[in-house]
């Protein structure tokens, strides 16, 4: 049915728009696995391996994938298979292998009916030093170098002097699609968007307020660039917002973090861990960060930001208090690589758990997330009012 479709899609389509992807198979076993995607048009693409863990990276350019996720459910040699938006121009499958892996053939063909083509990805086994030479002597290219640096958005609109700047990050995007809903499948970062947006709207009328989003769109970003995006924006706070799931679906309510060396406890501590691997679900390169210059005047920063965000999580707790179901022991810390800036105080806030049927319900219901957004605005008033007060 998909094929005698295809020419009155392609048809309409023009060389601007997306590319689309509307069929996916995989097949093979864990020697050799194939995978085949069918698109509407000849796509380009190019090709990289990462390690730690083991990844073959496929770059795209804008694709909108609308085949069933099932037709391409990990088997054989991938444990993980991901694809999904990275920016305005550019798409990404990452495939998670098993083991050291390469692609024997990944070409381009024409299908049966010459108005589509087919992506012809093959994968064999090879040994650790063979994926090993693979990754040191690739070239990656401009592409996907630029698509690694962090294009800032501007400060926000009417932002005058003395005004205070909140940057209002909206969790996981793009092919990073976070939880996903127990009943209606609803994907994290589509709610996060939507919280996000509706509290950045409600702060915003806030007289001496400016609050701006790291991201508008299903578009993905690192975690070091929504973290440089709200330090060049000169943020004064940090409010990154979340929707997970848990294992024990009767758990629900809010839950606000604060950044530490040492978690509060085991849930913090694999909630920090899962989030942390944002950057590699993409397909990020791991880079070891750069060593901090040891200077007593960051450390004084340091101590003086995690003191500014406990406060602004103590805040937040004060108006959820009889107004918003939270989690036993509600404020809880661990390492997020998110809240690291050094100078702007971040809270991470777990608004509810997509993995429980009623706090889906919740997340999904338009006057809640209103309702969250007012006494988040009034949490980021207090706070700021107390630290004015303080000199600040």
């Amino acid at each position: 049915m998909a094929a005698s479709l295809l020419p009155a899609v392609a048809s309409s389509v023009e060389a601007r728009d997306p590319l689309l992807a509307y069929g996916a198979r995989i097949v093979g076993d864990d020697a050799r696995t194939r995978i085949v995607i069918d698109f509407d048009r000849e796509p380009h693409f190019s090709v990289h391996y990462i390690a730690n863990p083991e990844r073959i990276v496929v770059d795209l350019p804008a694709t909108a994938f609308g085949f069933p996720a099932k037709d391409l459910a990990a088997r054989g040699l991938f444990k993980d298979i991901r694809y999904g938006k990275m920016d305005e121009e550019s798409a990404r499958i990452v495939l998670t292998t098993a083991g050291p892996v390469k692609l024997a053939l990944a070409k381009v063909q024409a299908d049966e009916t010459g108005n589509g083509h087919r992506l012809v990805l093959d994968a064999e086994m090879i040994d650790k030093k063979a994926f090993a030479e693979l990754v040191k002597t690739q070239s990656w290219s401009d592409r996907t170098e630029a698509a690694q640096t962090t294009n800032a958005i501007p400060a926000p609109q009417k932002a005058a002097p003395g005004d205070f700047v909140i940057a209002v990050d909206a969790g996981h995007g793009g092919i990073d699609t976070g939880a996903i809903g127990v009943d209606t499948k609803t994907e994290e970062k589509q709610v996060t968007l939507a919280f996000a947006k509706a509290l950045t709207d409600r702060l915003n009328k806030e007289p001496g307020i400016k609050a701006f989003l790291t991201r508008e769109d299903d578009e993905f970003l690192s975690l070091s660039q929504r973290v440089l995006i709200a330090r060049q924006n000169h943020a004064g706070l940090f409010i990154s917002l979340h929707a997970d799931t848990l294992k024990q679906k009767d758990i629900r309510g809010a839950t606000v973090y604060t950044i530490s060396d040492k978690a509060s406890d085991k849930l913090a501590a694999d909630l920090a861990e899962r989030e942390n691997l944002s950057d590699q679900i993409a397909g990020k390169e791991t880079v070891a960060e750069p060593p901090e210059v040891a200077d007593i005047l960051l450390d004084l920063t340091r101590r003086e930001t995690q003191a500014f965000s406990i406060s602004l999580a103590e805040s937040v707790l004060n108006s959820f208090k009889d107004q918003v179901g939270t989690i036993n022991n509600p404020h809880r810390h661990a390492g997020f690589r998110v809240l690291q800036a050094p100078d702007v105080p971040s809270i991470l806030l777990e608004i509810g758990f997509l993995s429980n049927a009623e706090d889906e319900k919740l997340l999904l219901d338009e006057a809640w997330r209103g309702k969250i957004a007012g006494l988040l605005t009034d949490a980021v008033k207090r706070y700021r009012a107390a630290v004015m007060a303080n000199g600040g």
